[in-house]
């Protein structure tokens, strides 16, 4: 063997040595982690995963069951977030061996219930960001709220904000003690609660994070629950002269709103880029006498559907939340999902009453869930003044789908116009621009879905299977919050993508720009599906 072939395989052999010293240090660093002087928390669980291995972990919320992840070590805390009455919250922090310096916090929905252990997976470990994401401090079902009566305050509060600040501080302990050093910036990443979660921190706890990406945020619970209740009051019972079916939704009403208002952006590709610009007249589907109805509409859902289009005010015309988008009719059900959110919100947490149900809901019971909430559980501050100009100089991206059938967009500009407008009248000095955009994404449902270009990387998007298509700055809203807050390079428009039958294996239908508000997404020429033929006018 020539002497240069011996001095590679020497090198090889101590490449391997250093590899294998490495891999068995970080199975014993992980095995053997204690986490000193943070007397709230204790260590419950370690386990270190190999490259590759599989990875299953189940809860209440959400599942993982994967082979494909990098190293990592998965840390279970418990954190007693009331001594006195012995409360305490779970928490997952997962420590990727290829660590990019960074924590992130993932939020989880509804009524929580379990970490987001998909999302620590697909969004934080695959891509080198340490994550970390809490039960809220309860054990059920998203949409399950009967841990919270009777009268159980402490719960609530574990929920409402508790929960997830106690957990970041640990998390960053714990980041801190394992790795040897702090990580370099905090970001956050959540929708629906999650966003509540978000915007709650960024409200109350300004230094926990750098930068918070949230989507469609459920931050005036309140108001979210009565606009919940009012479409349910609106659309039920089932087969009442004013329900509307899911067929006719998708197959009358939908068509008629493409029809008058799909080729507003210059283009028509079954997306309404700005539904503001949409006025839909419904009564067009009125049925004519000796109609068939299955075509048409009877004069009481042409009724139900101006009330649904329409804004809800209090009798002195303040604004209590927004009404439906044109666009979002082909996810409309004949009952709201959320329902059973709003009647266990109602039972245990507003009326603490298990009897409650939606025929006692009127308007002083949204009276009264204001009341209820405006303390503790609603995150509708419009003052952001210690997150925008602290140490931190806090960055939000804020995004929501236009096509909303859950928690209406109009919620969303409503929190936006007023930040902005007291920001303005208090703080003339700080732009809005400077550390708050918005991105309504057209076609888009609650959180993910819809017919637009819905994959951009927002929350528990990628588990679910509407992955960005690079994560990159461009396409990865997580990552232009990254770049946003470390290269001071804020982000104008985020790429979306479109897979065809929103399925990644089948490749991708089209991108299309998600233009920072109030612009919007005009064509201007070249190809449809490419996002560079649209401008953000």
């Amino acid at each position: 063997m020539s002497s240069s072939l011996q001095v590679l395989w020497i090198v090889v052999l101590l490449c391997a040595s250093i590899l294998a010293y490495a891999a068995a240090s970080a199975v014993d660093d992980c095995a053997s982690f204690k986490l000193v002087n943070v007397t709230n928390t204790v260590v419950t669980s370690r386990t270190f995963y190999k490259t590759g291995d599989n990875v299953t972990v189940v809860n209440a919320v959400q599942s993982v069951s994967k082979n494909d992840l990098p190293a990592f070590c998965r840390i279970e805390l418990t954190i007693i977030t009331n001594a006195t009455a012995n409360s305490s919250a779970h928490t997952e922090v997962w420590l990727p061996e290829a660590w990019n310096t960074r924590l992130v916090t993932l939020g989880t929905g509804g009524f929580s219930g379990g970490a987001a252990v998909l999302d620590l997976a697909v969004t934080a470990v695959k891509q080198g960001y340490a994550g970390m994401s809490t039960d809220s401090g309860h054990q059920a079902d998203q949409a399950d709220g009967s841990w919270a009566g009777p009268h159980n305050d402490n719960a609530i509060a574990d929920y409402a904000w508790r929960a997830v600040h106690l957990s970041v501080l640990s998390a960053k302990e714990v980041v801190k003690q394992y790795y040897g050093r702090e990580q370099k910036k905090s970001y956050f990443l959540g929708c629906s609660n999650g966003g509540r979660q978000g915007l709650k921190e960024v409200q109350d706890f300004p230094d926990d994070f750098d930068g918070v990406v949230v989507g469609s945020p459920a931050n005036s619970f309140d108001r979210v629950l009565a606009s919940i209740a009012h479409t349910a009051v609106l659309i039920l019972p089932v087969n009442s002269s004013r329900s509307i079916s899911e067929d006719t939704w998708t197959n009358v009403i939908h068509p008629e709103v493409l029809k008058q208002c799909d080729v507003l952006d210059g283009v028509a590709d079954g997306i309404i880029s700005d539904p503001r610009v949409c006025s839909f007249r419904p009564e067009t589907l009125t049925c004519l006498p000796q109609q068939n109805t299955s075509t048409c509409l009877t004069l009481d859902q042409v009724d139900t559907l101006h009330k649904l289009y329409t804004d809800y005010y209090e009798t002195n015309q303040t604004y209590v939340f927004g009404g439906f988008y044109p666009g979002g009719e082909t996810g409309m059900l004949s009952s709201p999902p959320a329902l059973p959110v709003v009647i266990d919100a109602y039972r245990y947490m507003i009326a603490n009453d298990t009897t409650w149900d939606l025929d006692r809901f009127d308007f002083s019971a949204i009276l009264q869930a204001e009341f209820v909430f405006s303390a503790q559980m609603n995150a509708d501050s419009p003052n952001l003044t210690s997150f925008a100009s602290g140490p931190h100089s806090g960055k939000i991206i804020h995004y929501v789908g236009w096509a909303e059938n859950s928690i209406p967009a109009g919620g969303s500009l409503h929190y936006y116009e007023t930040v902005h407008s007291w920001m303005r009248a208090n703080v003339g000095s700080i732009d809005m621009d400077s550390f708050y955009r918005l991105f309504p994404v057209p076609g888009m449902q609650h959180c993910m879905g819809g017919f637009g270009p819905v994959s951009f990387g927002g929350g528990s998007q990628a588990g679910a299977g509407y992955p960005a298509l690079k994560n990159d700055a461009e396409h990865d809203i997580l990552a232009a919050m990254v770049r946003w807050v470390e290269d001071g390079v804020a982000p104008e428009a985020i790429i979306g993508t479109a897979y065809k039958n929103n399925t990644v294996a089948e490749g991708v239908a089209f991108t299309r720009p998600i233009c920072k508000y109030p612009a919007t997404a005009i064509y201007h020429g070249g190809d449809v599906n490419k996002a560079a033929s649209f401008r953000c006018v």
